[in-house]
């Protein structure tokens, strides 16, 4: 009775391993019943592995995006302090851009057109409308780019995708952080001089469900940015549609004779945002109950739906 070589033993594995994990099915359910047997034998236990690449269910998922939380920090913190390193004036330019942005539709808006016209604090208005505007604008048109932008990293490494989306936005609220203490001192330094009460305690809990909504639209945007991949070119005519009808320059009761406009304005989260700063920066009140059910609403829900999208889509990220 001839016995087959360990040799050519060991090779035919290798083949049936091959062939079986080649195939669409993920992990060791892909591998027929004797080849697992014979595989457990030699190796143990294979029910842990998937095939490299495929999407993990969601518990794993997150248990595998805590791991690397740490990951996920310092490639925020990293892109965000070597962003502007280049320049002369390095992280100035986080502060400055705003600035330079508000200063020109002021003059612009406030001042050539008169649109402060009948407003008790333009400045603040508007100061208020260009700073937080850019942390949901740049979580729209950055994450349309975010796969394609990271192709040369998912393809080199595994890892859950969604690290990319969160590692964005903690890099933008982090670019962001300086701008916002900026806005709050020219809020109180700018005549007519708002001057800091209770309602201003809001803040943070607005900026927080601001920074949920922006993710969303991040996990959102980078699913349908990987589907249509030409859809980035439109982005700037967007950008500046959703600044137009999120009222970040001028109120909205200019659209009083056009009641479809107004209404589909009040409706935009970013808007709802941007009123409920104003509110407690500018006219110190508490928003309205139905304001804060609106933007947390768009914030868990916007979140939930985002990132269920891109998770389902997490296998095909990698490919050309």
């Amino acid at each position: 009775m001839t016995s087959t070589p360990p040799r050519a033993e060991s090779k035919g594995l290798r083949t049936q391993w091959r062939r079986a994990w080649s195939t669409r099915k993920a992990g060791a359910s892909a591998l027929s019943a004797p080849l697992r047997r014979e595989l457990q034998t030699r190796y143990g236990d294979l029910s842990h592995l998937r095939r490299v690449g495929t999407r993990p269910p969601l518990r794993e998922y997150f248990t595998e995006l805590f791991d690397r939380r740490h990951f996920i920090w310092a490639g925020a913190r990293g892109e965000a302090l070597t962003r502007y390193s280049n320049e002369r004036l390095g992280m100035a330019w986080y502060i400055l851009r705003p600035l330079l942005d508000a200063a020109f539709y002021w003059v612009i808006f406030g001042v050539i057109l008169n649109i402060s016209q009948g407003m008790e604090n333009y400045t603040a208005f508007i100061l208020i409308g260009v700073f937080m505007f850019q942390i949901s604008s740049r979580a729209i048109t950055g994450g349309v780019s975010l796969v394609k932008n990271s192709k040369a990293m998912i393809r080199a490494f595994a890892f859950p995708r969604a690290s990319l989306g969160i590692s964005m936005v903690l890099r933008d609220l982090m670019s962001s952080a300086p701008a916002i203490l900026i806005m709050i001192v020219l809020i109180v330094a700018i005549p007519p001089h708002e001057a800091p009460n209770v309602a201003w305690s809001l803040f943070p809990i607005i900026l927080a469900l601001q920074v949920a909504m922006s993710l969303g639209f991040v996990f959102f945007f980078g699913w349908l940015g990987a589907l249509m991949p030409d859809l980035a070119q439109a982005m700037s005519f967007v950008s500046r549609l959703l600044m137009y009808g999120s009222a970040v320059i001028f109120p909205i009761e200019r659209f009083v004779d056009h009641p479809a406009i107004l209404a589909i304005i009040q409706l935009n989260p970013i808007y709802v945002a941007l009123d409920m700063y104003r509110m407690t920066l500018i006219s110190g009140a508490v928003p309205p109950f139905e304001n804060w059910l609106q933007l947390a609403a768009w914030a868990i829900g916007g979140l939930v739906v985002g990132f269920t999208l891109f998770w389902w889509n997490e296998e095909r990220y990698g490919r050309e």
